[in-house]
């Protein structure tokens, strides 16, 4: 089992930053993948970055040139840092792990609104 917890949860202004965190423990792979999905109100829950233990990255279209994910190995923690959030960035975003299973953290909320 891998337990996950994210941290980071709160409300911008659009144009705003954001960072949120989240933390890995228990039988961590040594080779996974960890990243954040997000999930709208009404919508599917979809991609928004992930990255692997050796650094390579994937990020959804509509956050490109806006988010960054990064990650500490040692500390089995990834961050994704949040700029120029727009109101669509609004929803629950859930931390992810993978490695032949998957989990998810119980997600934390992101509201951006004037």
């Amino acid at each position: 089992q891998v337990q996950l917890v994210e941290s980071g949860r709160g409300v911008v202004q659009p144009g705003g930053s954001l960072r949120l965190s989240c933390a890995a423990s228990g039988s961590i792979d040594s080779i996974n993948v960890m990243g954040w999905y997000r999930q709208a109100p009404g919508k599917e829950r979809e991609l928004v970055a992930t990255i692997t233990s050796i650094g390579i990255t994937n990020y959804g279209d509509s956050v490109k040139g806006r988010f960054t994910i990064s990650r500490d190995n040692a500390k089995n923690t990834v961050t994704l840092q949040m700029n120029s959030l727009k109101p669509e960035d609004t929803g629950v975003y859930y931390c992810y792990y993978y490695w032949t299973r998957t989990f998810w953290g119980q997600g934390t909320q992101v509201i951006v609104s004037s």
